[in-house]
């Protein structure tokens, strides 16, 4: 027995022993992907120089490494929500400390659906300064949530300007140096962005985000193979930014990983080379071929990136089964000299039980007859006991009842309350309106009428005695939060159709834009016009005509109820003899 004891402490401490050296050798971590050349290597930081950066920006990790490293830089910028069609406005662009002297205006103004930017850019210095791979500037619009939209560009120089629309609706402009015009995130050479002027419209806020930026000297990971470029003021800039991005393309393995993108963007390059080429170059050729080449070198770049990444992904997944399979592997040999150790130890560990077994039950049986008597005296107590619980159960549910019926009644009596009070206040609420106007209660609510008298004739203008009575309304009205005025406007026969709906609808409009005025909120009104279709008296008759040119304020809401019971206003055929005016 001790042999077998010995034999199981000593697999188990070797089992320990090489579990402990297999997780040393295993990595806690993976390691990021490579996002230059050679995927299957760990990469290295991307970063630049901390002293080449600009002061105000702090780089900070990103929370997950995404397929191309790049440095999320905190920027604070202003945004400005424009409002919806409230005409243009103006914000300045400033200069960053990379380019004090720079500055630009944006005229803003928002259209349905768009909004509409004309922008200006001054003293803006060659791009070289920061990199020979930097040729032009872009400008974008950032969110309040960090995303970027490439808005269009800047050449450098004086007097540049851009005229593009976008549909968001809150964002900031900031103007970055970039190696061509088609690049899809901002680098983190800020040269501009946007200063909200005293006269500026819209609500402004803060960009408090993290957003990404790649960080300078990224777009050539290998600066020994990039050669500089040199800029010849006969070339059109767009033919150097296409050269420049099918160069940055290549270097990032487009060639390799996104043939066909990348190779339809050399074609497009020669292409452009070929009208520069010519006797007499045309310069509206060459731009269009070369920001084509541009654009596809820049999806072929980001293809590559993707593809890259997803390549060195793969590898670390394939790494890390190979070692998860010989971690198994030598898991399950330790718990196969385990499990051999353990029946080993159980088989013993089993005898010495039965022999004990064998011991207690004499003592079991001796003490059977003793525990038989114990648990009948227990039996008898329970059923006592139980007897008392559903004795005590039966009142408390009585109790409960009674509670139950109590809260009820005062429930019904909380809502007779709260009816009354609501016919006690509709009641009031009829009896000052019609101090005013002549009210009815239906079941639609309190109904306001505007006889036609207080309009001009055939107009919808308020005549002064209509709007003394409206500003009287509007002042009980808004005496009662809660309430919703629907405002109809109604003719008689007399005139065309559309003359007839036009003025009811026109009337309608005057008197809410009159209450509007007097501080009832507009969300609380309605106004349409119904024209003669729903006449109160026959319009054979100058009375009938007289009542029906008027305006209805219908006046409802939770506060006030249901209806009184009052008057009710039946339809009126139009072609019925006439009846004396109420």
């Amino acid at each position: 027995m001790k042999r077998i004891l010995i034999l199981f402490f000593a697999l188990a401490l070797a089992s320990i022993s090489v579990f402990a050296q297999g997780t040393a050798r295993t990595p806690s971590t993976q390691p990021e992907p490579q996002s230059t050349q050679q995927p299957a290597t760990p990469p290295t930081s991307l970063s630049t120089d901390p002293s080449t950066q600009p002061s105000q920006d702090q780089v900070t990790p990103m929370d997950q490494t995404p397929t191309f490293k790049v440095n999320v830089v905190g920027r604070t910028t202003k945004a400005v929500n424009y409002h919806f069609r409230s005409g243009a406005t103006k914000v300045d662009l400033k200069g960053t400390d990379l380019m004090p002297k720079a500055h630009g205006t944006a005229r803003v103004e928002s259209h349905p659906g768009r909004i509409g930017l004309d922008v200006t850019a001054n003293d803006l210095d060659s791009p070289q300064v920061f990199g020979t791979e930097y040729l032009t500037y872009v400008l974008w619009a950032i969110t309040p949530e960090g995303r970027a939209q490439n808005l269009g560009e800047f050449l450098p120089g004086s007097n540049s300007k851009v005229s593009v629309t976008t549909a968001l609706q809150a964002f900031g402009l900031i103007v970055t140096a970039e190696p061509y015009y088609s690049v899809t995130q901002p680098s983190d050479i800020v040269v501009m962005e946007n200063t909200v002027r005293p006269d500026t419209v819209g609500a402004t806020e803060y960009i408090d985000a993290k957003y990404e930026l790649i960080g300078r000297g990224q777009y050539i990971p290998k600066r020994a193979a990039y050669e500089p470029l040199r800029l010849d003021p006969k070339v059109p800039i767009y033919l150097h930014e296409a050269r420049n991005a099918v160069r940055i393309a290549e270097l990032a393995g487009a060639d390799q990983y996104a043939h066909d993108s990348f190779q339809k963007s050399v074609a497009l390059l020669q292409q452009a080379e070929d009208y520069q080429a010519r006797r007499k170059p045309e310069q509206k050729p060459i731009a269009t071929v070369a920001r084509e080449a541009a654009q596809s070198a820049e999806d072929a770049r980001l293809v590559a990136l993707r593809r890259r990444g997803e390549e060195f992904a793969e590898q670390q997944r394939k790494a890390a089964a190979d070692r998860e399979a010989a971690a198994n592997a030598n898991a399950q040999q330790q718990s196969d000299l385990r499990a051999t150790a353990e029946q080993q130890a159980a088989e013993s560990q089993r005898q010495r039980e039965e022999a004990e077994r064998q011991r207690q039950l004499a003592q079991t049986q001796a003490d059977q007859a003793a525990r038989a008597q114990s648990e009948a005296e227990q039996a008898r107590a329970a059923a006592l006991q139980q007897q008392q619980a559903a004795q005590a159960a039966q009142q408390q549910a009585l109790a409960a009842a009674q509670a139950s019926d109590q809260q009820r009644q005062l429930a019904e009596q909380q809502r007779q309350q709260a009816e009354r009070e609501k016919e006690e206040m509709r009641a009031k609420l009829l009896q000052q309106l019609n101090t005013i106007l002549e009210t009815r209660d239906t079941a639609r609510g309190l109904i306001v009428n505007m006889a036609d008298v207080l309009f001009d004739t055939g107009k919808y203008t308020l005549r002064p005695a209509a709007r003394e009575k409206l500003a009287k309304l509007s002042g009980i009205v808004l005496a009662y939060p809660g309430l919703s005025l629907a405002i109809e406007g109604h003719t008689d026969s007399v005139g065309s159709d559309a003359f007839n709906q036009r003025l009811s609808e026109k009337r309608a409009q005057s008197v809410e834009e009159y209450l509007t005025k007097q501080g009832i909120p507009q969300t609380a009104m309605s106004a349409n016009g119904f024209g003669k279709s729903q006449p109160i008296a026959p319009n054979t008759t100058a009375s009938g005509r007289q009542q029906n040119r008027r305006v209805e304020l219908v006046v409802s809401g939770e506060v006030i109820g249901t209806k009184l019971g009052s008057l009710r206003t039946q339809p009126v055929d139009p072609n019925a003899p006439p009846t004396n005016p109420r």
